[in-house]
């Protein structure tokens, strides 16, 4: 991602000063909104005060990992972690609310967890459990603070920005930076290791190869691991915080070459991660591509893929087709009238590159990444995450507006912003494209 598609200078500022500023309330394709004030609606998803299989609550939480606060809650329950599941991964530093299931669980139990940071209220009794499926959206309210230029000209630049991005039909759907990590951004490295089969170079990219961002404790365990390899050295000096490095170290304490046993310690949901990361940053690479090139992102060319539009605004990967010169000029009717978006590849066995210029882009970029197109296959890890698909290269930015102005902790004018994203796009991309902070880590990204 280091390319934009609006023209405005940008406002700068900083995000996520505080959890407080940057609030995320998930919006289910029924429209519930899971209210980070505990404000419920009825019957979210045809809930019931009836008991049935799965207890649909509210997960509120304030700087926490969602794996790592599911498995929290599932600790307090005492049930595996299976049992609670969630439609999608909200920020860590962040005040989220989301909704969750909890399978077999009363509402007197769920009301009865305590956990600091963490709130669970329970909205009734679901016949399914929950899944992305049921996931619409994110409702965002983020605060911009330390913005170092005037009000008028702050308010100006991000309304030209918005009106860029709506006359191109959206914002570029990258995939956001916390999608590899920010202050140590490895999540990508680490996948295209499993991808690739090489277990050790994974292991120790992702509990070693420390980063001069973290902690300073963190990042000396993670020296010294890298030094000496040492799992029950390790194991005693990687701090309490770092949960699933430790699940890892647990198994190689024990087993010092077993480092796909290692990997399997972790959740389900984060082992797919890793793969995913690296599809999702050569997914930006074939969009940063295309917009480097010139080609457009809201009108398809021959070669290029094309995919369905649900009536809620998501889009439909299974429903897709190649624009051809027979169905041309059809295709770009329908990208017009908004029936069809013009999409990329999330590149794996199952997902064909492109065709076109489109395609010789992407099968130049796969092979700077010593990745062969036809070679490529699933291994025990990399199956767990790898499916593929296709993504929209444009977003929608729904409901936005600017709230009004007032001086941060700092004396600094500090704004707040509102907008719905569809499930899958990131606020911080829309930010990216407002602020363009010239360093994304001081930025809070």
């Amino acid at each position: 991602m280091d390319t934009y598609v609006t023209k405005t200078k940008g406002v700068e500022g900083k995000i996520k000063a505080t959890p407080e500023d940057f609030i995320v309330e998930e919006v289910l394709v029924d429209n519930s909104v899971a209210n980070v004030n505990a404000v419920l609606p009825n019957r979210v998803l045809g809930s019931t005060s009836k008991k049935q299989r799965y207890l649909l609550c509210v997960l509120i939480k304030k700087h926490w990992d969602t794996l790592i606060a599911i498995r929290n809650i599932a600790k307090t329950l005492c049930i595996e972690s299976g049992r609670v599941q969630f439609a999608g991964i909200k920020d860590a530093k962040a005040v989220t609310g989301q909704y969750i299931t909890l399978e077999n669980i009363s509402i007197e139990e769920a009301e009865k967890i305590a956990i600091s940071n963490v709130k669970i209220v329970p909205v009734g009794y679901v016949r399914e459990v929950l899944s992305i499926f049921y996931l619409l959206g994110n409702n965002f309210t983020i605060t911009l603070k330390d913005l170092s230029i005037d009000e008028e000209t702050v308010k100006g630049t991000v309304e030209e920005t918005v009106r860029e991005l709506e006359s191109l039909g959206g914002m570029p759907n990258f995939f956001g930076h916390q999608r590899f990590g920010t202050t140590r951004p490895i999540t990508h490295l680490v996948g295209k290791s499993l991808l690739q089969g090489k277990f050790e170079e994974a292991a120790m990219l992702f509990l070693a190869n420390p980063s001069d961002f973290e902690h300073p404790t963190s990042r000396q365990a993670r020296q010294e691991l890298q030094s000496t390899k040492n799992f029950n050295q390790a194991l005693n000096n990687f701090p309490r915080q770092l949960r699933f490095e430790r699940m890892m170290l647990n198994r190689l304490a024990e087993e010092p070459t077993d480092f796909i046993g290692a990997f399997k310690q972790l959740p389900l949901k984060l082992q797919a991660l890793f793969v995913q990361a690296y599809q999702s940053y050569l997914f930006n690479r074939f969009l940063s591509e295309r917009l480097k090139q010139g080609l457009p992102l809201n009108e398809g060319g021959e070669g290029d893929y094309v995919i369905g539009v649900e009536r809620t605004g998501l889009p439909i990967p299974t429903v897709s087709k190649i624009v051809t010169k027979e169905n041309l000029d059809e295709v770009n009717a329908q990208i017009k009238a908004g029936r069809l978006r013009l999409a990329l590849p999330i590149f794996s066995v199952r997902q064909a590159v492109s065709q076109g210029i489109m395609g010789q882009i992407e099968r130049e970029i796969l092979e700077q990444e010593g990745i062969e197109t036809e070679k490529t296959s699933f291994n025990v890890l990399s199956r767990v995450g790898g499916k593929g698909s296709l993504r929209p290269v444009l977003a929608p930015v729904k409901n936005f507006s600017l709230q009004s102005f007032s001086e941060d902790e700092n004396g600094s004018i500090q704004t707040k912003v509102n907008f719905m994203l569809l499930r899958g796009c990131y606020a911080t991309v829309l930010l990216r494209e407002i602020m363009k902070p010239k360093d994304l880590v001081r930025a809070g990204f």
